[in-house]
């Protein structure tokens, strides 16, 4: 992977932060999580904080803000408010801009894209939040998805496990404890989220018609994945989870990643 098509957000005071007035290092609600092959993965703090949230709601554009009032719970306005800000703050530095310099737009497929100053950006992102915890995906080139759920959610498993996945999946969770089956779910569910988020908007694919591999539901934390309908296009598949809450995300194979294997990325 070429140097320039990996993202790298500034971890001191620069220049640029200084120049749009971004909140110190201290001050940050998000943090470097994992890097995944050629893309960068950032864990945004969700928890309730009402100088972060006031913080936060500055950063928004007018249209965002009027989207954040139509929020009526704290909750989505708070995921909402920081996310989208953290984001910002993060493709300001990036892509050393202002932030009343970027905004966003539907592109490609249905999946948000940046501009500068009216301008396409050279960057790829994807952003998902659940209850505290926030993810941010980015990279230079490639279709993205990453999605995150908190492993305490209340969910109903068995109205889910009948949506969400196939029969040969379900098999695969058939022998296991309650917990285990809980644990195993919440991977294959949001590995699903993560490609569908990736592959964006215009397929007439649902969540329940592709199967992940079953060395990842076996404990495998990366391999290559085809849809069955688009077995030409290769994706990066990663099981990003913690102790604390299941993710993953899935990230585009273009023609300059080719080389190694998937377990190798």
């Amino acid at each position: 992977m070429n140097k320039q098509d990996r993202p790298t957000v500034a971890s001191g005071h620069g220049q640029q932060a200084i120049a749009t007035g971004q909140p110190s290092l201290g001050d940050r609600w998000w943090r470097p999580f994992r890097r995944a092959g050629s893309a960068e993965v950032f864990h945004v703090d969700l928890s309730p904080h009402a100088a972060r949230e006031r913080e936060a709601f500055a950063w928004l554009d007018g249209e965002e803000q009027a989207r954040w009032s139509r929020f009526r719970l704290d909750r989505p306005r708070r995921e909402f408010a920081l996310c989208r800000a953290a984001l910002r703050l993060m493709l300001c530095e990036l892509l050393a801009c202002a932030n009343g310099e970027l905004t966003f737009e539907d592109g490609e497929h249905g999946k948000p894209a940046a501009r500068v100053r009216g301008q396409p950006a050279s960057i790829c992102f994807n952003v998902s939040h659940s209850g505290s915890h926030g993810l941010v995906a980015l990279a230079g080139r490639g279709r993205l998805g990453v999605d995150v759920e908190p492993r305490g959610a209340e969910r109903d498993l068995d109205v889910l496990i009948a949506e969400v996945l196939t029969p040969a999946e379900h098999s695969q969770l058939a022998g296991a404890d309650a917990e285990r089956r809980r644990q195993l779910f919440f991977r294959l569910w949001t590995m699903k989220e993560a490609l569908v988020k990736a592959l964006g908007k215009g397929f007439s694919l649902h969540i329940s018609e592709f199967e992940i591999p079953p060395s990842m539901c076996n404990g495998q934390r990366l391999c290559e994945f085809r849809f069955p309908h688009l077995p030409e296009v290769r994706w990066r598949l990663e099981n990003l989870g913690t102790p604390e809450f299941a993710a993953a995300i899935a990230h585009e194979c273009v023609p300059s990643d080719d080389g190694p294997a998937p377990n190798a990325f």
